[in-house]
């Protein structure tokens, strides 16, 4: 069982990234998957999630700004971020929802001001 997470880079601010993560190991379709960050020196927060029915849900303060996505076939999820600002910086992790998986190494994300 793998999830990579990949994409991650430095971008400045107001620009766009979009990070994916190829899930193995297990059916992916069934599960409900998400992205979580983690900044330094803080927790590991929740960004957004995407249930099988493809029906997405974010953290309400990046609505406006990220959009997650799935492609059953390719076992990926992706997570679309536009406008990013440097509170934005941190590593990128995904992850089932349920039943949670171990943690893979994520993709760091830095934007700059």
């Amino acid at each position: 069982v793998q999830l990579q997470a990949s994409g991650g880079g430095w971008v400045r601010a107001g620009g766009s990234l979009r990070l994916s993560c190829v899930s193995s190991g297990f059916t992916f379709s069934e599960y409900t998957m998400g992205w979580w960050r983690q900044a330094p020196d803080n927790q590991r927060e929740w960004v957004a999630s995407i249930n099988p029915s493809f029906m997405p849900n974010y953290k309400a303060s990046l609505k406006d700004r990220f959009t997650i996505s799935r492609e059953n076939g390719n076992n990926t999820v992706y997570l679309q971020m536009d406008n990013v600002q440097p509170e934005d910086t941190g590593v990128y992790y995904c992850n089932r929802i349920y039943n949670r998986l171990p943690w893979g190494q994520g993709t760091l994300v830095t934007v700059s001001s």
